[in-house]
């Protein structure tokens, strides 16, 4: 045992080595102490913007730091706790084997952060959601995927602001349009793109036959004001209408809530998060910027069909993960072959094992 332990010790110091350099440790030591020198300054809360800024980027850093470290100081624990055990104390092996199973679990936690190394993976995201083929199912399926992805963002103690609502005729949702934010949010959550599938004994059927539904998300990064997007005016439609919230109530009796067309692109974005008119035009400009940056990255990348065009049509043959509720209980993604038997705890917000495939495939 005293051998073997060794020998795991040996080869996680060599992986934590590998991963010092591959993540840049020493320059986000650097960034994290000129962050907090900057929070320690008596004038930091006069700016609240950047303060915001500060915590954030504070935060996103800790998310390597930290397990790192437990790493590096559980390694040295467990080294202390052999050499304690080769001079014959009784209980140093089994404190050896404890620690070197928390550095097992921190190391997850920190391969899960070298997997979200992408220009904007640690940026918030605007998660939009459209029912597709299946009516009053599909719009069903909307809310209860809604349902899980604010359960999830609970989950990771993200902040999740509804930008856009559009109740379903009967019942559910429509669209909606959500502003997730929280370190590596965009980074988690940009493998949920593409339609959604679910297959299920239909609550709207009388005769209680099996439906499949289909819902379309899109995630896009939250961007920062000073990345520059050219907008000329004339290629705005805007219109105003009156906001509605869930279940059809209304949020404000004006037309507040602004929708604004990108003509030659066709990209369509929505808000009605604030009661000011003028505030939800900022906050729908700052989307549709969002929307316009990535498109032109995919451009550039020649890859426009993989994260717009193969979405397609929200209906058969285009589905990147189905969730089966009859005659078994399966989710399964189709990029991955990741799959879950447990649905119920899909739909509670455990997407981690489709995540963590999705970003292990994309490396």
């Amino acid at each position: 045992m005293h051998d073997e332990l060794t020998t795991k010790i040996e080869r996680f110091q060599e992986q934590l080595d590998e991963m010092k350099g591959y993540l840049n440790i020493v320059a986000k030591r650097a960034e994290l102490e000129g962050l907090e020198t900057e929070a320690a300054e008596p004038e930091f809360w006069n700016d609240q913007n950047k303060a915001k800024s500060n915590i954030t980027a504070t935060k996103s850093l800790k998310m390597v730091l930290d397990p790192f470290d437990a790493i590096s100081d559980g390694l040295d624990d467990a080294e202390v706790m052999l050499e304690l055990a080769e001079a014959g104390e009784d209980e140093a092996l089994a404190e050896a084997m404890a620690e070197v199973l928390k550095v097992e679990r921190n190391f997850q936690s920190l391969e899960m952060q070298s997997l979200l190394g992408e220009e904007f993976d640690g940026n918030g995201a605007y998660l939009t959601l459209h029912a597709g083929a299946g009516g009053t199912e599909s719009c069903d399926w909307a809310d209860m995927l809604y349902r899980m992805f604010t359960r999830y963002a609970e989950r990771k103690e993200f902040k999740t602001q509804i930008m856009d609502y559009q109740a379903g005729e009967e019942a559910g949702i429509k669209s909606v349009s959500l502003l997730i934010s929280g370190p590596y949010a965009y980074g988690l959550l940009k493998s949920e793109r593409g339609v959604h599938r679910l297959v299920r004994i239909s609550p709207f059927d009388s005769q209680s036959r099996r439906h499949t539904s289909f819902v379309a998300a899109d995630v896009t990064p939250e961007i920062d004001d000073d990345i520059q997007i050219d907008i000329v005016e004339s290629d705005l439609r805007i219109d105003t209408y009156r906001a509605q919230g869930a279940g059809g109530q209304h949020v404000n009796t004006t037309d507040s809530a602004v929708r604004i067309v990108h003509l030659p692109t066709g990209v369509v974005v929505q808000c009605q998060a604030e009661r000011s008119q003028h505030k939800n035009k900022a906050a729908a400009m700052k989307m549709l910027k969002a929307r316009l940056y990535e498109r032109e990255q995919d451009l550039k990348r020649q890859a426009v069909d993989q994260l717009y065009g193969d979405k397609g049509e929200i209906a058969w043959g285009s589905q990147i993960r189905s969730y089966v509720m009859q005659p078994y209980t399966l989710v399964k993604d189709h990029r991955t072959d990741e799959q879950v038997g447990n649905i119920q705890g899909v739909l509670d917000g455990n997407i981690d094992p489709f995540i963590e495939a999705y970003l292990k495939k994309s490396r």
